[in-house]
């Protein structure tokens, strides 16, 4: 029987019809068998304080538990002033500290960055894959995503565009294999 690896999703936007959380969730769909992705709810995280983290509160040990237990992670974002969601940026320190004990090391990521504008994301990714070769995070080369006019993906009803389907099948089928491979025995 194939390892199923448990795939932690971070989803940079908190809005209640993100379009962020709606590709999260058509990814789950997609993900081929030896995927399991879960969303990792990062809005009620309280910002990363070092003086709290001695006896940390609650959310941190949760998410940092949740985090520590996944194989790999997938990153959902938008972009926000050329950069990474706040809340976004918050949960990678969350999940960095304390520090020596970063539930982040040595799992396999991959960005996908989603925007209504017509660039997708381009430096939120690229602002995120910097804070993950710091993390130790191997983190997808190849395919890159970045989904511009995200406007246009799902129709009134939520459904995604059938035309959109096959560069997201791509993408998550090449993580796949991109896990696979970073973990490999």
């Amino acid at each position: 029987m194939s390892k199923i690896y448990q795939v932690a999703v971070l989803v940079g936007s908190l809005r209640k019809d993100s379009i962020n959380r709606k590709v999260a969730m058509t990814l789950a769909t997609l993900a081929p068998p030896s995927l399991a992705l879960q969303v990792l709810e990062i809005g009620d995280l309280p910002l990363y304080n070092e003086d709290i983290d001695h006896t940390p509160p609650q959310a941190y040990t949760d998410f940092r538990q949740q985090l520590g237990a996944a194989d790999a992670v997938l990153f959902v974002t938008p972009e926000y002033n050329r950069s990474v969601p706040a809340v976004l940026k918050n949960a990678i320190d969350v999940g960095s500290r304390p520090y020596g004990a970063s539930s982040w090391a040595k799992k396999p990521g991959a960005v996908i960055s989603v925007s209504p504008g017509a660039i997708g994301g381009f430096g939120a990714n690229h602002h995120l894959r910097q804070s993950l070769v710091f993390l130790n995070v191997p983190c997808m080369q190849s395919p890159e995503a970045y989904v511009g006019n995200a406007g246009h993906l799902f129709d009134d009803t939520g459904k995604l565009a059938e035309g959109s389907r096959p560069f997201l099948q791509g993408f998550i089928d090449g993580y796949a294999h991109w896990v696979e491979q970073v973990l490999k025995p």
